[in-house]
C-alpha cells in the first residue's frame, strides 16, 4: 500500500482534504512542515527565519522520514516541497501524489490576508499568482493525478482525491 500525497499552492486544501482523507483511509496524517518543525526542534516562524534554504533542507529530511514509513500515510506537502527533484522522486515512488489545483482566485478567498505565511507577505493574490506560474511545472511532474477544486466542497474534494487515489493504485 501506498501513501497518499497531496500537493499544491497554499489554500489548495491540503490539510483541510488530507485529514479527511485520513480519516476515511483509516491512516495516520502527517503535514510536512509539521514534521520539519518537529524534527529541527524549533517553531516554522524560527526556522524560516533562519532562511527558506534552512527550511527547505529540513523539510526535505521530513520528505525522507515520512516515505520510509512502513505504515501508510496520507502526506500534505507544504506548497515548495516539489520544488526539489529529490523530493519529487521520492514521493512519487513511495506514494501516489495528488495536485490539488486550484485557481489564483480560489486560493486568494482561501488564504485572506496570508497571516502567517511569509512567502505572501503584503501581496497575497500577486504572490499565489507568482508561485503558480513558477511552481504549477513541478507539481504536474510529481503529480499521478490531479484534483480541481474549484468550487468544491470539502467532501467533493476528498471524495475525488479518493477516487484519484483508488484508480492510480489500483492501475498495472
Amino acid at each position: 500500500m501506498s501513501h497518499l500525497v497531496l500537493v499544491g499552492l497554499m489554500g489548495a486544501g491540503k490539510t483541510t482534504v488530507g485529514r479527511r482523507c485520513a480519516e476515511r483511509l483509516d491512516r495516520p496524517f502527517v503535514d510536512t512542515d509539521d514534521l520539519a518543525v518537529v524534527l529541527a526542534g524549533r517553531p516554522f516562524a524560527e526556522l524560516w527565519a533562519e532562511g527558506e534554504t534552512t527550511f527547505r533542507a529540513w523539510e526535505r529530511r521530513a520528505v525522507a522520514e515520512i516515505a520510509k514509513s512502513p505504515v501508510p500515510h496520507v502526506i500534505a506537502c507544504g506548497g515548495g516541497v516539489v520544488l526539489d527533484p529529490d523530493n519529487r522522486r521520492v514521493l512519487r515512488d513511495h506514494g501516489v501524489v495528488v495536485w490539488l489545483r486550484a485557481r489564483t482566485d480560489t486560493l486568494t478567498a482561501r488564504v485572506g490576508d496570508g497571516a502567517g505565511r511569509p512567502l505572501l507577505a503584503g501581496n497575497p493574490r500577486g504572490a499565489l499568482a507568482r508561485l503558480e506560474e513558477v511552481r504549477a511545472p513541478s507539481y504536474e511532474g510529481a503529480a499521478h493525478a490531479i484534483v480541481d477544486v474549484d468550487g468544491t466542497t470539502i467532501d467533493e474534494a476528498t471524495d475525488a482525491v479518493l477516487a484519484a487515489f483508488a484508480a492510480t493504485e489500483a492501475a498495472p
